[in-house]
């Protein structure tokens, strides 16, 4: 197999690459949880109520959701670099705007414009590393550090807020991104090879619009959902008119020579079953994280800060197995390795679903690291296999189509198991019931899933693994 031209480089320059693309991907996953630890400050601040504090975060959520798989498409026929920082400077502009911002309006315009920076930074990220990393086992490696350095950003979000907040208010949160962004910036105008697909071809205007139109509705009716109602006219609207606009968006796609989404990918296994872990990795993840410092905060009446600094066993966990978990994989093969970790995740999220105001913190921080390791082992080796099912040269619209899942698991995340919470308590339970029902709900998605991978790989032939040697050669 060829190289790419981007491959060519020496390893210092891979390096260099390897670390620009991963705190890249690290500022904008530390942005999707952070904001969640500011949101009272937020609505003391800025004077304002649910309604303008849910935009706050839905507004990000809605256009990465919108656009990833865009942002991927444009990385392979633009230029993975081209793409990348331009993403990175819309980010970084976009957060100094935010951290400005005297209204809530203000703030979800500088929130939208973030959106839109990440849905092309994230995908060009992951393309740039795929084309630089042409050997399959050198490849899962980067990528590992690359999702570890996603997990990482995860999980340090509520940390990292409680500290920032309690010390600057909540637009430090926003600051912190600046002198980041300058760093990427001049480090990858002066470091970063540009890489292309080659065979790229045309944009699919048509396939664009249609997926962008379909991907925005349903993600609006999942998030707009609880708060107006699963069945108000304009919920059921929207997830009627996503079902119409994704149906034609499939029917575009089949006939076209040239589709932004080529069907034929999800004729290969891997690739279907990485995906779809993917959505439920979003899912369940996304989904109990938006639940932690409600938990310790509104259950066991911990500060913002406490709250924060008592989800550091998640945040360890996924810094220290995260950078390692494309090397068990390597070595042990892709579904032992993604079976355990969806397997430990669903089992620490039902673990936290027995804890109550009056346990202590020496029987939950366990249930956290669990869950955090599970995950850690989970998501290198799911992108990995997403990269590795379609090669290094559709390397933009594979870790977009992988982002776009599990984006749209977690927005499933936040609202099913939001509506559980809500559910419980309208049947008269309290809000630490509800939680509860919210983590057993997680947990259980998330076992069922390390079955149904384990056994729909066991069909697979051993040679079709991602991450196993051909020891043959």
């Amino acid at each position: 197999m060829t190289a790419p031209p981007a491959a060519v480089g020496s390893r210092p320059n891979r390096a260099v690459l390897l670390a620009v693309t991963c705190l890249g991907q690290f500022m904008v996953l530390l942005d999707n949880t952070i904001v969640g630890a500011a949101l009272p400050d937020m609505q003391r601040r800025l004077h304002t109520q649910l309604t303008g504090l849910q935009w706050i975060v839905d507004a990000y959520v809605l256009l990465v959701a919108m656009l990833l798989l865009s942002g991927g498409v444009f990385a392979d026929r633009f230029g993975r670099k081209r793409v990348y920082l331009a993403g990175v400077a819309v980010f970084t502009v976009a957060s100094a705007l935010c951290s400005l911002a005297p209204s809530v309006g203000w703030l979800v315009s500088g929130r939208v414009l973030q959106g839109i920076g990440a849905a092309a930074l994230s995908p060009a990220s992951l393309a740039l590393l795929a084309a630089a990393y042409p050997v399959p086992q050198e490849r899962v490696k980067a990528i590992g550090l690359w999702a570890g350095f996603s997990g990482i950003g995860l999980a340090a979000g509520p940390v990292a807020g409680g500290v920032l907040i309690s010390a600057f208010g909540w637009p430090a949160i926003f600051l912190v991104n600046l002198p980041i962004g300058v760093v990427l910036l001049l480090v990858g105008l002066r470091s970063l090879e540009e890489s292309r697909n080659p065979s790229a071809p045309a944009i699919d205007v048509p396939g664009t619009v249609l997926s962008i139109a379909g991907v925005g509705t349903m993600t609006y009716g999942l998030i707009e959902g609880g708060a107006r109602g699963w069945t108000s006219p304009v919920i059921l609207g929207s997830f009627a008119a996503a079902v119409v606009l994704l149906a034609a968006f499939l029917a575009v796609e089949v006939r076209r020579s040239a589709p932004m989404l080529p069907l034929r990918l999800f004729r290969q296994r891997l690739f279907t079953v990485s995906n779809t872990a993917m959505v439920v990795v979003g899912f369940a993840l996304m989904g109990s994280s938006f639940f932690f410092s409600q938990f310790f905060v509104d259950v066991q009446g911990a500060s913002i800060l406490r709250a924060g600094l008592q989800t550091l066993p998640l945040s360890a966990a996924m810094v220290v197995v995260s950078p390692v978990a494309g090397r068990l994989a390597v070595r042990y093969g892709f579904r032992i390795v993604v079976t355990t970790g969806l397997a430990l995740a669903g089992l620490g999220l039902l673990a936290l679903g027995t804890v109550h105001a009056a346990t202590g913190y020496g029987n939950v921080w366990w249930r956290l690291a669990v869950v955090g390791v599970g995950f850690a082992l989970t998501m290198s080796p799911l992108t990995g296999a997403a990269i590795q099912a379609v090669g290094p040269r559709e390397g933009g619209l594979a870790s977009g189509i992988s982002s776009t899942t599990r984006q749209i698991g977690a927005v499933l995340g936040v609202a099913v198991l939001g509506a559980v919470v809500r559910a419980r308590q309208s049947g008269g339970a309290s809000f630490e019931a509800g939680l509860n029902g919210a983590f057993v709900v997680a947990g259980a998605v998330t076992l069922a899933t390390a079955v149904l991978t384990g056994l729909w790989l066991a069909r697979s032939a051993p040679a079709e693994d991602p991450a196993v040697p051909n020891r043959s050669r």
